[in-house]
């Protein structure tokens, strides 16, 4: 058991947490896990990214099953679990794990037909980030894009805003708009843009998309999505109809909106 403020191990945790947590997480491709319910999921659905699991005695008896194989198991003490985690209220278990290296174009190769991708430009809040991969998963995504300039999807408070769903559905990041109008060169998908005046109504695009491949692209929280963009990947102009007094929806709120929408028109 590690029960040393100064190991190394807790440095190389807080390293991946920390103000260059970013920084980091890109030169060594690694990133951290915390709580039960992220840990719970990554055994379950994705055991070979793990390279090393840190748990105390408490962590240890709140799992059901520990795959074996996979990675290094190291127990710690609360106090050293303390030091590393990014949490208030540490649950004793925490792991680091290898950022999986993904190919967009692989991924359409492979893939069935009727896709539903959604697509972030510049998202910047992790919680948001967070969210909308979860919203995904819920509504059967078959994939979430972000574009190059967003939050950083492998930081701790966007892994814990999606609650489990990181290891649920494939991710992609940094494709900007150039590089995946290039990539869906020669593929048949429709392309929808949120825009607040948009002339094609939300359930009729969700409809007429229903039995085909499309792409749902959806703008910063403060800017939105530029005309360029939209002009680039050769989107529609999709509204969400409000009608209530609310101005506008949130990125999150407004994302899981199109989701749902769109999976309820392919059921």
């Amino acid at each position: 058991m590690i029960t040393s403020l100064h190991s190394p191990h807790v440095e190389e945790v807080k390293a991946l947490l920390g103000p260059r947590g970013s920084k980091a997480r890109r030169e060594r491709g690694q990133y951290v896990i915390e709580g039960l319910l992220s840990i719970t999921e990554v055994l379950e659905f994705a055991p070979e990214q793990i390279t090393t699991l840190y748990l105390t005695s408490d962590g240890k008896s709140r799992l059901a099953r520990i795959p074996e194989g996979y990675f290094e198991i190291v127990e710690v003490s609360h106090e050293v679990m303390k030091a590393m985690t990014d949490t208030v209220t540490p649950q004793g278990l925490l792991a680091i794990a290898q950022i999986p290296i993904k190919s967009f174009a692989d991924f359409l190769a492979g893939s069935k037909e009727s896709l539903k991708i959604a697509y972030f430009w510049k998202i910047q809040d992790p919680g948001n980030a967070g969210t909308v991969i979860r919203a995904a998963d819920a509504f059967g995504f078959d994939a979430v894009i972000f574009s190059d300039n967003s939050v950083d999807i492998y930081s701790p408070k966007v892994v814990r805003s999606s609650a489990g769903s990181h290891w649920h559905i494939p991710l992609f990041a940094s494709i900007s708009e150039d590089q995946l109008k290039s990539l869906l060169s020669g593929k048949s998908f429709d392309i929808y843009a949120t825009d607040a005046y948009g002339e094609l109504g939300l359930l009729s695009a969700a409809s007429e998309s229903r039995d085909r491949s499309a792409i749902w692209i959806f703008g910063n929280e403060a800017k939105g999505i530029p005309p360029q963009v939209v002009s680039t990947l050769g989107a529609r102009p999709v509204a969400i109809p409000i009608e209530g007094k609310a101005e506008s929806l949130n990125l999150a709120t407004a994302a899981s909106v199109v989701m749902y929408a769109v999976s309820a028109a392919r059921q």
